[in-house]
């Protein structure tokens, strides 16, 4: 290869290298810690939420979400906080959000999740750190005047979903089955569509919350999960009363619009992926194949 040629290959490869930066640094970038309100803190990986809660006492930490941004997170805390972990919580068991434990609880923190969460982390062998401290319904762990309110709302997404909420502070923290500022994810994935109805608006019958943080997408008030919920209702009755009425799922696809949500973001690449994930469910939970009122091929 000739000097003058070396020569060409070597500013390409520093332009691409100032274009597009190494994957490493894609990543360090992707990570972000905010403060929120009173003593409780966001931090962000890539398109993930984890909350973290800092007192005299010592640290509470929800989804580690992987490995490398467990690494970074408990690196972070140790600089910015001269505190211990000392709870670490699984908001359910899907290994998107549960990986990494095993490095936010090295030096001794307890790791608490709902019964079924932690059953299912370990019958899957699931490569993170496993709970010690589980509950059925209700948990509430205390450090110094601060607390964290866990509660169990029955089957949404995954198993042994729950939800947070960070006194006085009085934030709350959900993460997959409500999502704020976005349409919910693709096909419903792992989701039960009665389930999500039914925990959301658990959640808003209940004490009010100043401040809501999901596992992804926006933070928001009491009003944004409430709209949430009724996409949620009015999707589901979209779904149900077409398939009732005998039609395809690419006819609700092409019929079934929502108008009134179409600001928020992937509405046009997944509300057709919503209306399948229902239509799925109906099929495969409620059994709609099944109905002798129902005259359509499924």
């Amino acid at each position: 290869m000739s000097k003058s040629t070396k020569a060409l290959f070597s500013l390409v490869f520093s332009i691409l290298l100032l274009h597009f930066p190494s994957a490493g640094a894609e990543e360090k970038s992707a990570y972000k810690i905010e403060h929120m309100k009173d003593n409780v803190y966001r931090f962000s990986a890539g398109h993930y939420r984890s909350v973290f809660m800092v007192t005299k006492q010592g640290i509470f930490v929800t989804d580690p979400i992987s490995d490398e941004a467990a690494k970074y997170l408990r690196e972070q805390l140790t600089k910015r906080f001269d505190v211990p972990i000392r709870y670490i919580a699984y908001s359910h068991n899907h290994v998107d959000h549960t990986l990494g434990g095993q490095i936010l609880a090295q030096d001794g923190a307890d790791v608490v999740a709902h019964e079924y969460a932690a059953e299912d982390l370990k019958w899957t062998r699931a490569p993170t750190a496993l709970p010690n401290i589980t509950f059925r319904d209700t948990l509430d762990i205390a450090l110094g005047d601060s607390r964290v309110e866990l509660r169990y709302h029955g089957p949404n997404n995954g198993r042994g979903s729950v939800s947070m909420r960070f006194m006085p502070a009085n934030v709350l923290y959900v993460v997959d089955w409500i999502v704020i500022g976005r349409m919910p994810y693709r096909d419903l994935l792992g989701y039960d569509i009665h389930g999500m109805i039914h925990s959301t608006r658990e959640i808003l019958s209940g004490e009010p919350f100043d401040l809501f943080i999901g596992g992804h997408a926006e933070t928001g008030s009491r009003k944004d999960v409430a709209r949430y919920l009724a996409y949620l209702e009015a999707l589901y009755a979209a779904v149900r009363d077409g398939m009732l009425a005998g039609k395809s799922l690419k006819a609700l696809q092409s019929e079934i619009k929502l108008p009134e949500y179409a600001d928020l973001p992937m509405y046009d690449e997944w509300l057709p992926l919503n209306i399948a994930g229902v239509y799925k469910s109906l099929v495969e939970v409620s059994y709609f194949n099944f109905r002798p009122d129902i005259d359509a091929e499924f």
